[in-house]
């Protein structure tokens, strides 16, 4: 845990009492903050009081006592319209903090020192993550995973010198965390998502944009008109700017050619990593992915032939293009966290004979994107909400059916894909949706998938 030292004695609102919530009041206490925390969900507000954090409804509190309200980055802090309680902070002049801000003052308050990676973007986020953090613990470096992967951000160890954090942001995190200072901020990229919560694709690119803003090094991928704007007007304002890119040939930063990581300086480019070889970074969007790790180390300081080395032993994140079992020629792919049609394009385009399972809570724009890809699907099984909608836009391009359930689809699919006499095919879980019509997160429905290809006969799980 890291103690949040820096409210140490003032008193301090918290809303929003699930996992991150509670460990970030609970880190509060540990610092000597006077919190009273609340939520909606009544048996939150029950397990906060059990763990001995002090609670009470937030609409009956002298809100003019409070030196900071912490809101979970899960609830409105802006659209579609504020929380009540961002009303009640704002007209008490009370500044709207969340875990991420927490942890950035503590950081400063300790060991400003201590390198400090922090990562967003629309897609390829925490595959990007996780690839840092492994490459700087295949370095020997004590690294800190968290953020919105894995751990929430003040469960990890406390700062101190030659400790590394890397850490993955979400835009909600990002809009909570107004002084968000990361030695090294990547931004890979935006396209149209979460606009529920932030209005407008101009407001959600704005707020991505204070995390490199922000940043001692801005690495930013230049192949989307947002983030290449984002680039030009961070450097402007005098932050040194690493562009990366898979699309185009830089002439300072980290480009993607074929299958090679090149480096580029004034002009002059040379091969960094040859990535062709390493599966679990299949792919053009691994390519940019590895790019932005490549540029991260490299601004806090690690050795080329480290960052060489952890690429090439990467074992790839869990539930986004996870190979995870074999039956003959015909591999079975968890890609669960492709949860708009983005997402499922990387995987998409990897491979060439597809046995598609996708639908779920569908996402504005559905599938519409994915069009070029339809080529190379063999057969689609929908599930979820968005099965008749998905329908409709395959069309007559795709054979598809409505398997309803994740279940009958992987049965469907992989008898479909044994029959294939044509060439080795892909059972592949990339949804192009939200999990939440049928499983509680991806992470759900991924595990499901896995265990539904378990069952099967004869597969060799890789998993």
């Amino acid at each position: 845990m890291i103690p949040v030292t820096t409210f140490k004695g003032r008193r301090v609102a918290l809303f929003g009492l699930g996992g991150s919530g509670l460990a970030t009041a609970e880190a509060l206490v540990a610092g000597g903050a006077k919190v009273t925390a609340w939520d909606d969900n009544p048996d939150s507000v029950a397990k906060a009081a059990a763990a001995g954090i002090a609670t009470a409804d937030l609409r009956h509190v002298e809100w003019n006592a409070f030196a900071a309200f912490v809101l979970s980055p899960g609830v409105p802090l802006t659209h579609p319209k504020p929380h009540w309680t961002v009303d009640l902070a704002h007209q008490a002049g009370v500044e709207i903090i969340g875990d991420i801000e927490l942890f950035v003052r503590e950081r400063r308050a300790h060991a400003p020192e201590c390198p400090f990676i922090a990562i967003t973007g629309t897609n390829g986020k925490s595959t990007t993550t996780a690839l840092i953090a492994h490459i700087l613990k295949t370095s020997g470096r004590d690294t800190q995973l968290g953020g919105n992967i894995g751990r929430a951000v003040l469960t990890l160890d406390p700062p101190m010198a030659g400790r590394f954090y890397v850490v993955e942001c979400s835009s909600y995190q990002i809009d909570l965390a107004p002084t968000l200072d990361p030695t090294a901020g990547i931004l890979l990229n935006l396209t149209p998502d979460h606009l529920d919560r932030h209005g407008t694709m101009q407001h959600y690119a704005d707020i991505k944009e204070r995390l490199v803003a922000g940043s001692g090094t801005a690495v930013v991928g230049v192949d989307d008109s947002f983030s290449s704007l984002v680039a030009d007007r961070v450097q402007r304002a005098g932050t040194r700017v690493v562009r990366i890119s898979r699309r185009h040939v830089l002439a300072d930063g980290i480009y993607a050619e074929g299958s090679s990581l090149m480096r580029a300086e004034g002009g002059s480019s040379a091969r960094f990593a040859d990535l062709s070889g390493i599966q679990t970074l299949r792919g053009g969007h691994n390519a940019q992915n590895a790019a932005a790790a490549v540029a991260a180390c490299l601004a806090v300081g690690v050795d080329e032939q480290d960052i060489v080395n952890g690429l090439e032993s990467f074992p790839g994140l869990k539930h986004r293009m996870q190979p995870i079992a074999k039956r003959g020629e015909i591999v079975f792919v968890n890609d669960s966290k492709a949860t708009n049609a983005d997402a499922a394009a990387p995987a998409l385009s990897s491979y060439e004979r597809i046995y598609w399972i996708a639908g779920g809570l569908p996402k504005e724009g559905g599938i519409a994107s994915l069009t070029p890809f339809f080529p190379a699907i063999v057969k689609a099984y929908l599930i979820g909400e968005a099965a008749p909608a998905f329908a409709a836009t395959l069309g007559e391009a795709v054979p598809y059916e409505i398997s309803g359930t994740l279940e009958k689809a992987v049965a469907h699919a992989a008898a479909d894909a044994a029959r294939d006499r044509q060439g080795p095919g892909a059972v592949m879980l990339s949804p192009a949706c939200a999990s939440f019509d049928q499983y509680k997160n991806f992470e759900m429905r991924g595990d499901a998938f896995v265990g539904h290809v378990a069952a099967l006969e004869g597969v060799t799980m890789l998993i």
